[in-house]
């Protein structure tokens, strides 16, 4: 009991941190501490380590080079202060697989847990590393290079990065649970690659894509230009935080699965 009031007063301050340090919102702390609450029931210490290597790498690759990057805030929806939505977006399944660990005690969910956080990290260091990339990446879909920071978007800079993130956060579950083998590590560091290469090909077929009616630019922005911006394409309620949350879901979901159908 004394374990568990101490990992939650680390989660508090984590969050309280994140928030003066402005890679949170008020509501994304909130959401911080529900997340971490709910992985410290399941993982423990170990868990919120694992945690940690995310939500520290992914705050300092945001700010790392900011002013490199204010182009890109032209393009996407939401700054570097994470709200509660995209807190629960890149931790929720996390944090269910946590509780559903903590009431069944199941390697499933352990492997679930390890999958679903690396690909968050994958996703997370895909995008902001990818950003500087001094060559433009390009968009799957139409084969061509497009501006920094659309959807769908892919560089070698940022795909690497993808790989370095997704593997971070293998070796942490490879370093700290006895029951990921060499070979789970690298399996595991596969499935969080797989994440972000399925949050690139939603984010260029089905993420939602507005147009300012102002200077022409296409954005994630629902207002740009002080002018609320145009449909042009996608699916209407598939944002960049659902595209997260369903790339994370199906990657550690069926790479999980298949994990289970091998062994």
């Amino acid at each position: 009991m004394n374990d568990l009031l101490i990992q939650l007063l680390a989660t508090v301050l984590v969050a309280y941190f994140g928030y003066r340090l402005k890679s949170l919102t008020v509501s994304g702390a909130a959401a911080t501490v529900v997340v971490g609450t709910l992985v410290s029931i399941g993982f423990g210490y170990r868990g919120l380590f694992l945690l940690g290597l995310f939500f520290a790498s992914s705050s300092l690759w945001s700010k790392y080079k900011k002013t490199s990057k204010n182009g890109v805030e032209n393009k996407v929806e939401k700054g570097e202060q994470r709200d509660y939505v995209q807190v629960f977006a890149n931790g929720g399944v996390a944090a269910f697989a946590s509780l559903i660990y903590a009431l069944t005690h199941s390697t499933f969910w352990l492997l679930f847990f390890i999958g679903a956080v690396a690909a968050a990290n994958a996703d997370t260091w895909a995008s902001e590393i990818g950003t500087l990339s001094k060559k433009r990446p390009i968009l799957l879909t139409r084969l061509k290079r497009v501006e920094a920071g659309t959807s769908g978007a892919v560089s070698l800079l940022g795909t690497t990065a993808g790989l370095l993130g997704a593997l971070l956060i293998s070796l942490g579950g490879y370093l700290v649970w006895n029951e990921v083998s060499i070979s789970l590590f690298v399996t595991l560091t596969l499935i969080g690659f797989i994440g972000n290469i399925i949050d690139t090909i939603l984010g260029a077929s089905v993420q939602v894509v507005n147009k300012c009616t102002i200077c022409g630019i296409e954005t994630e922005k629902t207002v740009h230009c002080s002018k609320k911006t145009s449909y042009l394409k996608g699916v209407h309620f598939c944002n960049n935080d659902v595209v997260n949350f369903l790339s994370i879901l199906l990657a550690s979901g069926l790479g999980t699965f298949f994990l289970m159908l091998i062994g």
